[in-house]
């Protein structure tokens, strides 16, 4: 007795259509799983011994071989369990309906019940480019998979309850599709509640309406973290595009399955300084997307960024540049996108008080140097701005004057954003800080007073190449806000400002 049931798998964000096929021969009792399986799918022989008797079908006592094809693609999870279960209930009669319209996804309970999986979004959207008509899976994950049209969503319960819709015993209303629009944003915090700070929050505008990366230098308590936390709110909404990718990320790391399937926010993370480099970009035995790529399209906040070991933020250099980083592991590489906003915050010592206006530094001048050379140059050379963050004066902590809001910022960065799109129409990026340099070349020409300016500002700071890119880079943001069409002089003198440790020479 042989039958085959459509199952799909993804490994990173690559998806794959798995064949479960399952033979049924006379013989000694035996039940294996051939085609590349590790641990999880292996054991799901028990599961499904237990979930097919307790659903009260006939499990046959015969020589069972389950095959996983293609064999020569890696399968990992419980998700095959229920796909399996189907095939040998298909296998010895106990459904007799033709199946090669469906495919099946999920893990069994020794009770038969359906538990919900992780990557069902990339399931879905692979099962709908197959034309795969019918897609049954765990109800907790029918609302994700629903985000994908031209498939019909049919969520099960149990085994019992999914073999009855294919007998036609029992009828299940598929999950209906619906559309995905921008995200109605209610945000707790709010940028008008940082008191002062005028520079700061002009850089954090700058940094929102081109997707700069940012370095805040500054004492405790000068409003770093305060700063960093209401970037998302004067960040333009997601677009429907931009919040199915991100879906998809947190759905194949198993973050979409408390209740929140849709990501429609940009995300914001902050992961905490003893990190490891596994946890920050991404690896482990089954290469998992890290820290960086759940910021896709969003904020990672890295506070006290010296406390962060070397080696973890040498590994953001490749996806600072590329937007994406790459994991390779033995018998595969998996890929995932990082095009994400880096807002980074350090003190500016150990006691984090040199050069504060009522504290006194305890610090050695070595011991400075050595704190801050924890931050190597080329890192340095890929955040966009640097931004001193004094504290704040008396008259300006008890002040209770009225600070524009985080919607009135929100619609200028929209704005610069909407004039960043229709200028890379027919390019391959969509923001200022993406240019290349022959983007550079082509939409950020200078007059001649423009020109002998920066070229004042090379000699005199001794700019590198990378950093005099960066400096064009964020000018074209400043002149997009400002709704002018071509870079002027005080555009260039702004952005110039905002190299702070070029100007100081600060970093080794």
């Amino acid at each position: 007795m042989f039958a085959h049931v459509h199952g799909f798998h993804y490994l990173g964000l690559q998806t794959y259509r798995i064949n479960v096929e399952v033979d049924i021969v006379a013989g000694l009792p035996a039940f294996n799983i051939v085609g590349l399986p590790d641990a999880a799918i292996k054991e799901s022989r028990e599961r499904v011994r237990s979930a097919i008797q307790n659903s009260e079908f006939d499990f046959p006592m015969r020589k069972i071989t389950v095959n996983l094809a293609p064999a020569d693609i890696k399968k990992e999870g419980p998700s095959f369990d229920l796909p399996i279960a189907i095939s040998i209930l298909k296998a010895t009669g106990q459904i007799k309906q033709p199946l090669n319209d469906y495919c099946f996804s999920g893990e069994l309970s020794l009770t038969g019940k359906v538990r919900p999986i992780k990557g069902t979004l990339l399931l879905a959207e692979k099962a709908a480019k197959r034309g795969t008509s019918f897609f049954l899976l765990p109800e907790s994950n029918a609302r994700e998979a629903a985000l994908i049209e031209n498939i019909k969503v049919i969520p099960v319960k149990s085994l019992l309850h999914t073999v009855s819709y294919l007998r036609g015993s029992e009828k299940i209303t598929h999950f209906p599709s619906y559309e995905v629009k921008q995200a109605t944003e209610n945000f707790s915090e709010d940028l008008s509640e940082v008191k002062g700070q005028i520079l700061a929050k002009r850089a954090l505008t700058i940094s929102a309406a081109g997707a700069h990366n940012m370095l805040m230098m500054g004492s405790p308590g000068a409003g770093k973290s305060m700063l960093a936390k209401r970037l998302p709110t004067i960040m333009p909404p997601l677009s429907k595009k931009e919040i199915i990718d991100i879906t998809k990320i947190f759905s194949v790391a198993g973050l979409t399955n408390n209740g929140h399937n849709l990501i429609a926010k940009r995300p914001y993370r902050s992961p905490h300084h003893t990190i490891s480099s596994a946890g920050l970009v991404g690896g482990g035995q089954s290469a998992k997307p890290g820290e960086i790529s759940l910021s896709h399209l969003g904020v990672l906040f890295l506070d006290e960024l010296t406390e962060f070991r070397r080696d973890s933020l040498e590994c953001l250099r490749q996806p600072l540049e590329e937007g994406k980083i790459s994991i390779s592991r033995a018998l595969r590489q998996n890929t995932y996108p990082a095009n994400f906003c880096l807002i980074a915050a350090i003190n500016p010592c150990r006691c984090g008080f040199y050069g504060d206006k009522v504290k006194q530094c305890l610090c050695t001048p070595s011991e400075i140097r050595r704190y801050k050379q924890k931050i190597s140059g080329p890192l340095l050379e890929r955040i966009d701005l640097h931004v001193n963050v004094d504290r704040l004066t008396k008259e300006e902590l008890i002040s209770y004057k009225s600070n524009e809001k985080s919607s009135e910022i929100r619609q200028i960065v929209i704005d610069a954003y909407s004039r960043q799109k229709k200028r890379f129409t027919k390019e391959k990026i969509n923001l200022n800080s993406q240019m290349k340099p022959a983007h550079i070349k082509k939409y950020c020409q200078l007059n001649k007073e423009s020109l002998e300016f920066i070229s004042q500002a090379v000699d005199k700071l001794g700019l590198s190449g990378r950093s005099y890119d960066k400096i064009l880079r964020v000018s074209r943001t400043i002149a997009d806000l400002q709704s002018a069409e071509d870079i002027k002089t005080e555009h260039i003198a702004e952005a110039i400002q905002y190299r702070q440790y070029d100007r100081q020479n600060t970093f080794g």
